[in-house]
């Protein structure tokens, strides 16, 4: 799997920074400069997919993946979705299917308009359970169920 496009929240420029494949470059120099790394699932996606793209060592950055606390709390894991809806009142805008889709139709700025969208509510997760202490998320009856997190 390749990389079409990679979207950045730096939180230091409270902006967004969108690298395309040929710009990846460019997107680890950025990576190698923050404090801290913050995803859903980096650990088993993003970053095995940019490492198919680099030799650059993605594991030496610090990083925060929200996937795996959740896990790690549950025992199970939920989906960005799933999460964005019960805890923020936002839905993810696309699939990874969708994009492939736009890939293959030349649609790079819906791809662009989706990752971004994905890093935001990534981000907004973050920052709610940072100030919160806590994630919603719907259990299997359909209940709204408090997750307490601890970013550390």
């Amino acid at each position: 799997m390749g990389v079409s496009v990679a979207v950045l929240y730096d939180s230091g420029l409270n902006d967004f920074v969108v690298y395309r494949q040929e710009e990846l470059p460019a997107l680890y120099e950025a990576l190698a400069r923050l404090n801290l790394v913050v995803g859903f699932n980096i650990n088993r996606f993003d970053y095995k997919v940019l490492a198919g793209a680099s030799p650059f060592n993605h594991r030496s950055l610090p990083t925060l993946d929200i996937l795996e606390k959740v896990h790690a709390r549950l025992g199970y894991r939920l989906s960005l979705d799933g999460l964005a809806k019960a805890t923020l009142g936002t839905p993810k805008s696309a699939t990874g299917l969708d994009a492939l889709a736009w890939w293959k139709e030349g649609k790079m700025d819906e791809i662009i308009a989706y990752c971004r969208q994905d890093v935001a509510v990534t981000r907004d997760l973050y920052l709610f359970g940072r100030d919160n202490g806590y994630l919603l998320f719907s259990n299997k009856a359909g209940k709204t169920v408090r997750l307490p997190v601890e970013w550390s």
